[in-house]
């Protein structure tokens, strides 16, 4: 195994619970759950003090009611969080040039060269933790390794407020017993494919015939055969060498359960509002629009649709989309829908031929600027003004391109 990088991972405790009690002293060594604006959601993440009842990821509000009567919901603040990833991501720039933002609330720094400049990695460790329980009055934990696999490896150990490395010459002792389900990209539906063919444990993984995984998960096999020997040759990547988007989309929980189609229809056209004030400020065009739908019994399925044209106005993906709902036979009412577009190119410029879409172009730079200035959507189409006095609670895997959920 190759020993010659000293790769970092930063992992925010807590992190949307613990930024709202730090911008609200009332809210301090309380337990606190984030949450969406309306009333069915579910809990994207909540405080430690609350964890220590049981409330979990994913539990809706009466379940965490149940288990911890005092809990304090607080709808979640999106530009809080963003805002602050932003800076923390200044921060370790402070220490390395090459920062990945992983999620909002997760990061991998490459301190190869830093350890020349600044010390050893435990000195860097700390010296970040300094810099943010200081400057943010947050905590974080901290793992080193010489991979990006086994650095997130090493930041799970310790939570809250750890730090853990694994240095080269420990790697095969701790993945020996190590279940597969710890290692980074092994879900829970690989590791039951895993444990089927024998697979618990990580020196299990790293030990199984290479031909046996590829003939089971195709080319993925030989990954899970390094993941196993805790080989991972991916770089740290900035964001300035992020590779273009593949797609981008919106997804959101809806407020109840539906079946009206005129309902579905908002829902798709501010979804589709969402996107496509995403694709302009990052000057994308698309022509492959998917619509995500998930039933109540989450049963979920996709259907797409690619039309000749490239766009990246709300309202046209609103009516591809649309177009494909309506040649859905819906079997069950829907909890869950999501748009996005794929297929994309920056830059697209076709020229308008008629007066009306150059008036729309127009119109839709004229929002943009407004937006940009005063808020998302503080200019939005009119069928749409009370769908946005609710706001949604961002994912956690955020990052600054791609796909993005909304819970309500």
């Amino acid at each position: 195994m190759s020993n010659n990088k000293t790769i970092m991972h930063v992992d925010m405790n807590a992190f949307f619970a613990s930024v709202e009690q730090q911008s609200k002293p009332s809210l301090r060594d309380k337990p606190v759950a984030v949450i969406g604006a309306q009333q069915r959601t579910v809990i994207t993440t909540s405080s430690y003090e609350a964890r220590a009842y049981g409330v979990k990821v994913g539990m809706t509000v009466p379940e965490a009611k149940k288990l911890c009567p005092d809990i304090i919901f607080v709808a979640g603040n999106n530009k809080m969080y963003t805002d602050t990833c932003t800076r923390l991501v200044r921060l370790y720039g402070d220490y390395t040039p090459l920062v990945e933002v992983y999620s909002v609330d997760e990061a991998f720094l490459d301190i190869t060269g830093s350890l020349y400049l600044f010390g050893k990695p435990e000195a860097i460790a700390m010296l970040i933790k300094k810099k943010i329980r200081r400057g943010f009055g947050l905590t974080c934990s901290i793992g080193v390794g010489p991979n990006k696999l086994l650095a997130k490896l090493a930041g799970n150990m310790q939570k809250p407020d750890g730090f853990t490395t694994i240095h080269p010459g420990a790697v095969t002792e701790i993945l020996e017993d190590l279940p597969v389900s710890e290692l980074c990209g092994i879900g829970s539906r690989l590791e039951k494919h895993l444990d089927a063919m024998g697979v618990k444990t990580c020196g299990e993984l790293g030990r199984f015939p290479i031909k046996k995984l590829v003939s089971k998960f195709g080319i993925i096999g030989n990954k899970l055969h390094q993941m196993g020997l805790g080989i991972d040759e991916g770089p740290v990547v900035p964001i300035e060498d992020t590779p273009d988007a593949k797609s981008v989309g919106h997804s959101m929980t809806l407020a109840r359960n539906v079946t009206n189609g005129e309902e579905m229809e908002r829902y798709i056209l501010q979804l589709s509002e969402m996107v496509g004030r995403r694709l302009r400020r990052s000057h994308y065009f698309g022509k492959t629009v998917t619509m995500t739908i998930r039933y109540s019994n989450f049963h979920t399925f996709t259907k797409r649709c690619t039309i000749k044209e490239y766009i990246n106005d709300g309202f046209e993906i609103y009516l591809v989309a649309l177009d494909i709902v309506k040649r859905v036979r819906l079997k069950y009412t829907v909890r869950l829908l999501g748009v996005s577009v794929s297929n994309l190119v920056t830059d697209y410029c076709q020229i308008p031929l008629f007066k009306k879409d150059r008036d729309r172009i127009s119109v839709l730079k004229a929002m943009d600027k407004i937006n940009d200035r005063y808020g998302e959507f503080s200019i939005t189409q009119a069928r749409l003004l009370d769908r946005y006095s609710h706001k949604g609670v961002i994912a956690p895997a955020w990052r600054p391109a791609g796909i993005r959920r909304v819970s309500y």
